[in-house]
């Protein structure tokens, strides 16, 4: 696949180690990836750049990944662009939490790369190669 076919996912993380890890992980499943560290960095690049996909932490150090999503239904068709949490947060009252400020999908950390290239892929509409 060509790279200006392939699915573009922006990945907001703050964690420096897991940030390269899932860059790793999608790159070789055939995505291209773009990783930001605080979550304005990561909607300033949304709303420059297009995206298919937002892997998105809620503990983030600038701001919380629940408004991050809601910004980023304001800067975009408000369920155009997928958003999937990637969160230790692993309460259920997190994960409706999740869904009411507007996540497509909810993984919690730790998470087994097998389920995150199966809804990566399933959000963005592509089979992801493992």
């Amino acid at each position: 696949m060509t790279d200006e076919h392939r699915k573009r996912i922006l990945v907001i993380e703050d964690e420096e180690a897991l940030c390269r890890l899932l860059k790793w992980q999608l790159e070789f499943a055939g995505f291209e990836v773009h990783t930001e560290m605080r979550g304005k960095a990561g909607l300033a690049y949304a709303a420059e750049h297009p995206v298919d996909l937002v892997l998105l932490d809620l503990m983030l150090p600038d701001m919380h990944g629940y408004d991050v999503c809601r910004e980023l239904r304001k800067l975009h068709h408000p369920w155009a662009l997928p958003v999937l949490m990637l969160t230790a947060m692993a309460k259920p009252i997190d994960q409706l939490r999740g869904f009411a400020h507007g996540a497509d999908a909810y993984l919690t950390k730790p998470f087994e790369a097998e389920h995150l290239l199966t809804a990566v892929g399933q959000l963005v509409g592509q089979e992801a190669r493992a």
